[in-house]
Order: C-alpha cells, then structure tokens, then sequence
C-alpha cells in the first residue's frame, strides 16, 4: 500500500481539512517508521497505510484513519503517547493508546481453552480499551485483517499462533460487532492455515458443486426477476456462496454429508423497505414450495449481533433446493459490515468528548455487551478478583436476546440462565426471585434461556440469596450483584470460613497418612 492510494480514497470521503490531516500523519509515521521492515522485506510503513485504507473503505471517522496510520509509532518507535496528543489533539491519542493496550494484551492469548490473556493484568488492559472506546477494536481488526492477508511470510509456528488467535478471538469479536464481512475474511484465512488440507478439499467439492447448480440457480434467479419486474418492486438480486469455513462448521453438525447443506449458494434480493421484503416472501412462497421448517425472521427477532434479514428455503418445480435472503439496502450494509455502518456510530462519532463520555449507554441492544463490558472494566479498574470463566462467557460466548412479558429486550450471552435474567433487570429483583416462568410455564433456576424466551421473574419479599446460587449464575455482572448482596447478609464470609476449615482439616488428614 502507498501513500498516493490512501489519499486518494481519502480525498473522495473527508473534507481537505480532514485529509490535510491525515496526510500529515501519514508523513509523520513513514519518517518514525524508516529503515523498518515488514517479514516480508518491504518497508513497514506499508502496514499502518493498509490498515489506514480498510478504516477509510469502512466509512470510520478521520481520528480513527489517524489513529490506524499511528497505531504501531508508541510500540514500535521512540514516539510518546504525549507527543501524538500535542500533534493530533486528544482523541486520536486516546485511541492509539488504546490499540497499544490491545496488542500487549494480545501476547497471552493462545489456544482455545485459554484464549483470553493470561494475566489479569494483561486481561485488564484489553477490556479497559475496548470498554472506553469500541472504535479501539474496530482499528484493531483492521490491524489484524491486514497481518492475516500478509502471514505467508512468517515462520510456521507464527502462522499457527496468530491463525489461532483470529479464529478464536478476533472472529468472534468482529461477529459481535456485525461485521461479518471481515468474520468470514479472517475465518477463511486462519482456516487456511490452520487446517490447509482440510480447507484445500472443502474448496474442491465446492467448486464441483457450483459447477452443477450454478446453471439451475441462473434459471430460478430469472424467474425470480421476471415475477417480481411483474409485480411491480424494485429491488437487486445477487447470489452469494458459503464460506469455506462455515461449511466446515456446518458439515461438523450434517456428518460431513453436502447433501444436506441446503444453503451452499443463496440468493439474495434487496429491496428498499421492510414491508416489502414481507411481499417478497410471500411472492416467492406463491411460485414454490417453502420447507416450512427454514422459514426464519430475523426482522422482527435479529440475530444478537443485529443482523437483519428473512430466509426462507424452498423447493422448485424441477426439485432443486434454493435458499433466499431478503433485505433492505440499510439491513445488508449492517450484516456486511456491522457497526462502522450503523447510523447510530455515524451520530455518535461527531459528538463532542465522544472518547470521554459513557456513549455505550446509548448503544442500540445488541451492542449492550459493550456497556456490560465496560461495568466489567470499571471493576477491574478498582480491583476486584474476576475469574477468566466470567469474562469468557461475557465477552466472548454467543449472545441471546430475550423479553420481559412487557416486551423489553435483554441482551445475554448464550448460556445465560434465569437469575442473570433477574439480576440485569435489577438487583432488587434479583435479590428477591422465587420462581421463574418461561414463555408461561414454570422454568427451573438450572434450565439455561434460548433466544426469544418471555421471562417472568416471580419475587416475594421475604426470599432471599443463597450461597448456592453462585452455581445458577453465568455472567459476571450477576455474580458480581450477587456475592455483593451475599456479603451484606454476612452468607459469604460463613461459607468462606466453612470451605476454610474442610480444606485445613483435609491438609492434617493428609499429613497424618504420611509415613516418617
């Protein structure tokens, strides 16, 4: 990557003072960056202009392209974090800063079983920068995408680590922001190298199969076009074809059978309203048979990620099996690339002391695990023990949404069972849960939540917390409520001394059984 390219994709999307800007950041990092290089054996400089690239073709704010041409200078050179904010103002200080913390944190991060830093320390550093300011992952992303496109140059051991650490971590992050673009761009590529046999087959019997069904899918897409031209609706149509790696994840679940991966190639109409995309189905169910057991409404109940959109698989008159999505415009802009899309950040971004205020409170639902995570943060911040079980499920597991019989939404990881219900209701009605009913029926403390549940927390005055409920708690911010209220009833500091004393008199047995 070049200058002349950043700026000219730079020029088309900022004002000139905006781009000026930039320029002199990009000129700034090639002078502190001299004489270093990539693995590849070109100058690094190229690194920081990709990254800085990617944040422009997502439509980020200019501090943020600012912060992705500077985000190495502090780690890497004999820059000070006080020197960028003199030169570039507060914000884009802030953000380097934070992309600074990302990347030392990122050192502990290893296999699946452990995943997230080692440390506490480590651990504390990455979630304090992303709590603060979520753009601080976004460029990490556009950091990482870049170093996954250039890995062939590493050593094998390297590759392995760093593969590892996309799919497991950086995906996930990135499929939680709805940027699933880039999820599918960093899946295919550490599948690539982690498993490149596997990936090298999957490719082969995809290739053998679009050969066979793309000629069937040209002749129903025409149809398709031709019935909705009829009918008076404006709309795109395109196909889009599964990803490498999510057929190895869905074949895992089929017994590697490809027979029944119904949505190996989909076709995908936008259209320009939700109204219409109810039309638009209801069109497609009229010319073919719906399997009614894959008609999904994303619309009205999203995915947790906010992805939008409805799919229906359906059979035709020649017995192919075809899967459609329908979309809006608005809603395939967020499945692509997710938050940097969103109107909600475009607002926000302009705001002043964006950086410095709670803007995550404001956050549409889906995005609440970001506010969950910086209450998370802030504990950390003032000390308090936080076992790497919570922050697992809270940051990195899948997220449900589920309902107040009002019909207010609660965003929870996948997992969550009824009291982190309660508790993120309130800690009063936390505190104060009896019984639990679930779409109206009675519904066990042990029995976990699924996406769509109507939960109704049934409290009385007089029942309290118990020490065992510690058990039938899956987030952090539950449990954190919980032992809170547990030591004010003073259940805590008991329980504590009881496990104290069984451990002390298991020690003695032991050392009574040694011989002399």
């Amino acid at each position: 990557m070049e200058k002349h390219e950043v700026m000219a994709l730079a020029n088309d999307v900022y004002d000139d003072i905006q781009a000026a800007e930039l320029e002199h950041a990009i000129d700034f990092a090639t002078k502190k960056h001299e004489g270093q290089k990539r693995r590849s054996g070109k100058p690094y400089i190229t690194h920081p202009l990709a990254v800085a690239y990617t944040l422009i073709e997502w439509d980020m704010d200019i501090d943020s392209v600012i912060a992705g041409v500077l985000h190495d200078t502090v780690e890497d050179t004999d820059v000070k974090l006080e020197e960028i904010e003199t030169m570039f103002g507060r914000d884009v200080a802030f953000l380097v800063d934070g992309v600074t913390k990302v990347s030392q944190a990122r050192a502990g991060m290893r296999d699946l079983d452990s995943y997230l830093p080692q440390t506490k320390d480590n651990l504390s550093k990455l979630l304090i920068a992303v709590s603060q300011d979520v753009r601080v992952i976004i460029i990490k992303l556009a950091d990482r995408l870049h170093n996954m496109q250039t890995l062939g140059s590493m050593p094998a051991g390297k590759q392995q680590k760093i593969a590892r650490e996309s799919l497991e971590v950086f995906a996930p992050m990135a499929d939680r922001l709805g940027m699933g673009r880039v999820r599918m761009q960093m899946e295919e590529l550490a599948f690539s190298y982690l498993e490149p046999t596997e990936f090298k087959r999957l490719q082969g019997l995809v290739k053998k199969r679009l050969g066979k069904s793309t000629r069937k899918l040209g002749a129903v897409r025409l149809e398709v076009e031709k019935e909705l031209k009829k009918q008076g609706i404006e709309f795109e149509v395109n196909g889009r074809v599964k990803s490498i790696y999510s057929l190895h994840r869905k074949l895992e679940k089929a017994n590697g059978n490809i027979e029944d991966i119904y949505d190996l190639m989909a076709l995908r109409i936008i259209v320009p309203d939700k109204e219409t995309c109810y039309r638009v189905l209801g069109i497609l169910h009229s010319m073919y048979q719906p399997m009614l057991a894959r008609i999904k409404d994303y619309i009205a109940v999203p995915k947790p990620n906010g992805y939008q959109s409805l799919h229906t698989t359906v059979i035709t008159p020649s017995e192919e099996i075809v899967e459609f999505q329908i979309r809006t415009q608005e809603m395939h802009d967020w499945a692509e690339r997710g938050l940097p899309a969103s109107f909600h950040y475009h607002e926000q971004k302009n705001t002043k002391g964006y950086t410095r205020k709670k803007h995550t409170a404001a956050l549409p639902t889906e995005l609440q695990w970001i506010t969950q995570m910086q209450e998370v943060a802030s504990r950390l911040r003032e000390g308090e023990e936080i076992s790497a079980d919570q922050l697992n499920i809270d940051l990195f597991s899948y997220r449900i949404f589920v309902y107040s019989p009002k019909g207010d939404i609660y965003n929870l990881p996948e997992g969550a069972l009824p009291l982190d219900f309660a508790y993120l209701v309130h800690s009063e009605i936390g505190k104060h849960a009896y019984s639990f009913r679930v779409n109206g029926k009675i519904h066990a403390f042990d029995k976990p939540l699924k996406n769509g549940d109507v939960v109704e927390v049934i409290t009385r005055k007089l029942s309290q917390p118990k020490s065992d409920w510690l058990d039938l708690v899956k987030t952090s911010h539950a449990r954190a409520k919980l032992r809170m209220q547990l030591r004010k009833l003073g259940i805590l500091q008991a329980v504590s001394g009881a496990a104290a004393i069984i451990r002390d008199k298991a020690v003695r047995k032991s050392k009574k059984k040694q011989p002399n």
